[in-house]
């Protein structure tokens, strides 16, 4: 029997744990694969009846998950108990929040999941707690750190039609152009090509690099980056035998014929990246953690406090998340 996948709780006061509850009664008819919720039950129930929901809860270990999925959704308790109500994070979202998250590194890491899944966080909440880092994806990478090395954590956006990678993350836009180097593409490219092959099944993954600036350039008339920085990283990734295109202009990239062309566009920055993949798939994408000794998988938006609890969210990408989680699980184990 395949591992069951450790669900975060995320922001408490979110919609995390409306579209977990509505994910499980859905169980059966999606043909979900099992999953378990790091958090509490008290919490949880309340969220239920608030949302006017019937949902059987265990308590649980996460051993006894998969035996127990069918029948009631398995909660496995972090010692943090959550009290925000709907919409209004309270002194309990980040403890909560961050206690989930670290159990649920702990338990794939000790073989008793299969993945990680997490339900949104809210960095404002996070941030005013005293937490460090930009976002999940940084601190997962510290979760990841062995012998005092942190790995380098590759953000893709992952949908049925598109996948995206950006070379750099939650920085400013002028950030990130100081940021970006030949070097930073290169190792990003490299973990996406190794990601598509290990966890995705692609044997021979086709890569499509995103210029910079508008025509990627147009020759340096339109800045000298392209030439200068993104070139020859492309050059040195075929050295490495990676099917690879590149620069391009970013505005032709992801139209129906440009897509079926490469398996991931490696962007130079978060919106050239983003602003695409939700276009076109905002309930199917899938937010994916690569360059982690463990799978990770969230859904593709935040917190949603307005609707918490109204039962107006949708857990399509919470969905995709749980069931793109497994297929990667049981690519890595065969």
């Amino acid at each position: 029997m395949a591992k069951p996948l450790a669900l975060t709780l995320g922001e408490p006061a979110g919609i995390g744990p409306d579209i977990t509850i509505k994910a499980w009664l859905h169980r059966d008819e999606l043909k979900l694969p099992p999953f378990y919720l790091l958090g509490d039950r008290d919490f949880l129930s309340q969220r239920a009846k608030t949302l006017g929901l019937d949902v059987k809860l265990a308590d649980i270990d996460a051993k006894d998950a998969a035996a127990a999925f069918s029948h009631a959704l398995p909660v496995v308790a972090t010692g943090r108990a959550a009290t925000a109500l709907p919409g209004r994070p309270d002194a309990s979202s980040a403890d909560a929040a961050l206690a989930s998250i670290r159990q649920a590194v702990s338990d794939v890491r000790a073989g008793r999941a299969g993945a990680v899944v997490t339900n949104p966080i809210a960095k404002s909440v996070l941030y005013r707690a005293g937490f460090q880092h930009p976002g999940h994806t940084e601190f997962l990478a510290e979760l990841a750190a062995s012998n005092r090395q942190t790995p380098q954590a590759v953000m893709m956006l992952w949908s049925p039609v598109l996948a995206v990678v950006p070379v750099t993350i939650h920085l400013s836009l002028r950030e990130a152009i100081a940021r970006l180097s030949t070097e930073l593409i290169v190792t990003t490219a490299r973990i996406a090509a190794a990601s598509l092959k290990a966890r995705f099944g692609v044997a021979s993954p086709r890569l499509a690099v995103a210029g910079l600036n508008p025509h990627a350039g147009e020759d340096g008339s339109l800045g000298t980056e392209d030439q200068a920085i993104v070139a020859p990283a492309i050059e040195i990734l075929r050295g490495d035998g990676i099917d690879v295109a590149g620069p391009l202009p970013a505005d032709t990239m992801f139209h129906d014929a440009a897509r079926k062309t490469y398996d991931c566009a490696i962007c130079m920055y978060h919106d050239q990246a983003l602003i695409p993949v939700k276009t076109l798939a905002f309930d199917d994408a899938v937010n994916v953690t690569l360059g982690l000794p463990f799978i990770r998988t969230s859904p593709d938006h935040g917190t949603a406090f307005d609707i918490a609890g109204t039962g107006r969210a949708n857990p399509a990408s919470l969905i995709a998340a749980l069931r793109l989680a497994a297929r990667m699980a049981s690519v890595k184990a065969s």
